[in-house]
Formats: C-alpha cells, structure tokens, sequence
C-alpha cells in the first residue's frame, strides 16, 4: 500500500522547507516519490493540461522527486508502477485549491494507495492579507487541512500568535495546529502530528484505565465477586474505547466502562507561554469539585523561557522542565468534567 501525502500552502509560505524537514528528519528509510506538480490551472477551469510528462530527478534523503504536469491519474499510475514508492507526496501549485487535488487523487481508482493526510503550511505573518487578497484559493486551503503548520511564528508576538490561530479555527476547527517553530522541534514530531496519531491523549486514557482496573481487580478479590463475564466486556470497551481519544478535538468523549459511570477527556491545544506560577495556581484548584471529578491530567505547553511539562492526580501534581512539541497540549480524565471552566482555569 503507498500512502499519498498532499501539502499544500500559498506561495512563499516554506512548502518545500518542511518537505525537505520531513525527509530528513522524518521519513525514515521509506522509499518516497516527491511529485512537485504544477495545477496551475486546477480550480480555474477545472482541468489539467493534456499530453505532459514526468521528469525525474534524484533529491538527496534517496527521495525521487517528479516535476509533473498533464493527466495527473496516468501520471500517478506511471510512478507507481515505475517505483513502487511506500509514500507518494504531492506538492501541489501554490495557487491550487486543496480540494482539487483530493478530489484528483480520490477519483483515481487504485486499491494500493490511500490518501493518507492533506497539510496546509500557512505563513502566520500573512494570514489576515492573503484573507483579503486570495480569498477562494487560500480560504480552501486552510478549510479543507487535516493539519495546519505555521511558518514563521516565532516572528510574532504572542498575542499576534493567538490572534492568527482564532483565524484559522473560525475556517476550520478540527484542524491540528502546529505553531511551534520548526527549529525546536524534530520532523518525526512534525510528522506524528500530520498523521495525527495523538499518543499524547491515548497513552495518558490507557494509563488511567489500567489503574482503574488494577482498583477494580482489588475490590473484586477484597469482596469476592464474581463477573467474569461482566469485567472481560468491559476490559474489551477500555482498549477500544482509548483509541478514541483525541486531544486536539476539543470536545468531549464518552468511555462507557461501568453503567453508572462515564470517563470524559478534555483535550486542549494552546500556543500560550505559562509561567511555572500559573500552572501550580491552576493544578492546585483542579481537585476542586467545580471542575468535576478529574482523575488525571497531563500537559506540555511552551514556558516564558523554556517548555513545561506537568502530570496531575487527585491532591498531588508535579512540574518539570520538558522539550519541545509541535503545540501546547494537556488533557484531562474523569468524569462529569466542566469543560468551560477548566479552560478558564488555565486561562486558554
């Protein structure tokens, strides 16, 4: 199976730098095929140029990489036939709309690709004038993202920061949002966060679903009840349902383990700079009963001179000096949360 990666971002805004990130720091030891393609023309007349070629040339990282204009269904099918990559990327025109090229690479009828992810590079210091100036071709790009990474946030401040991220969720909320620069943090990461594979959010569910069955295992031999039965179904719906957690929804998700309780995460990604005060203030009000009954909480977020990192069980927390991640996170487990005030809690 080749996967197909899409990325797309209007000129200027460090395409081919992340592209050139990801192949040295992320994609390792899979054979790629770059196709850097010219759609000019796509989202204009709804067409591609007939009658072109391919030409190939070699990119270090031992990536092929395909200048491709014309038939792009023909096109594909030749690389895939001549190279038989594991990932294909596709650099699409800067100018071109992103659902074109989905649409493009969905029609092709070929059970040995899958379109894998569509990411969007946006310059954050431009997003407001490409808003005015471009407005259906860049607005397409930043709506139909499954990820969105900022270029060049580091040049600005952090309200201008915060101010470019509420532009881009009022055009897409779902999207995951890098906003860390990319100099403090590796490609892998860039990566994880493009095929979204939140571990963040899933290993902190599992771990607090394996206490709680360690719990329940206690009581049970305490009290010698038996419901073998009973707690294999629910074993089973803990693992299924802790790959359902995902931090970067902002919304809440049920796990339905016993029927007289729910397990709710919040998840929360910010680019907000904390203060070690800030957080202490808010991880010692967190076992207050207004927030709900949270069983566990768990963070990554950019300090004033360094990242933070920070771990939370009922009555006790700890805060550590952490590395880099693609974005301030943290999620919260337990249950009957209050969503809206933990967000005022820490402020975010």
């Amino acid at each position: 199976m080749t996967k197909i990666d899409v990325f797309s971002g209007f000129l200027g805004a460090g395409k081919t730098t992340l592209i050139k990130k990801l192949l040295k720091e992320g994609y390792n030891g899979e054979k790629l095929v770059l196709i850097e393609n010219e759609f000019g023309e796509i989202g204009i007349d709804g067409g591609f140029m007939k009658d072109a070629g391919i030409q190939v040339t070699e990119m270090n990282q031992g990536c092929i990489c395909c200048s491709l204009v014309g038939d792009f269904g023909k096109a594909l099918q030749k690389v895939l036939e001549e190279f038989a990559p594991d990932r294909i990327l596709i650099e699409p025109s800067g100018v071109g709309k992103l659902s074109d090229v989905i649409k493009a690479v969905l029609d092709i009828k070929n059970e040995n690709i899958v379109l894998n992810s569509y990411t969007t590079v946006v310059d954050a210091t431009k997003i407001r004038m490409y808003m005015k100036n471009f407005g259906e071709f860049y607005k397409n790009q930043v709506e139909t993202a499954k990820t969105i990474v900022l270029s060049r946030s580091q040049k600005l401040s952090d309200e201008k920061l915060a101010e470019a991220i509420a532009q881009i969720k009022e055009l897409n909320p779902n999207a995951t949002i890098v906003t860390t620069n990319w100099d403090d943090i590796s490609g892998a990461q860039i990566l994880q966060a493009i095929e979204n594979e939140n571990k963040f959010a899933d290993d902190l569910l599992k771990e607090t679903l394996a206490h709680h069955d360690d719990d329940d295992d206690e009581d049970e031999h305490e009290h010698h009840h038996h419901h073998d039965d009973d707690d294999d179904e629910d074993e089973h719906h803990h693992h299924h349902d802790g790959e359902e957690c995902h931090c970067h929804d902002e919304h809440h998700h049920h796990h339905h383990h016993h029927a007289d309780e729910v397990f709710t995460s919040v998840g929360i990604e910010t680019a907000k700079k904390f203060t070690k005060e800030e957080l202490e203030n808010a991880l010692s009000k967190l076992s207050n009963e207004e927030y709900g009954v949270v069983l566990r909480a768990k963070g990554i977020v950019e300090g004033k001179d360094g990242w933070i990192e920070f771990d939370f069980v009922p009555e006790e927390y700890e805060i550590r000096n952490g590395s880099a991640d693609v974005t301030g996170k943290m999620c919260v487990i337990g249950s009957k949360l209050d969503e809206e005030k933990i967000k005022v809690l820490f402020g975010v």
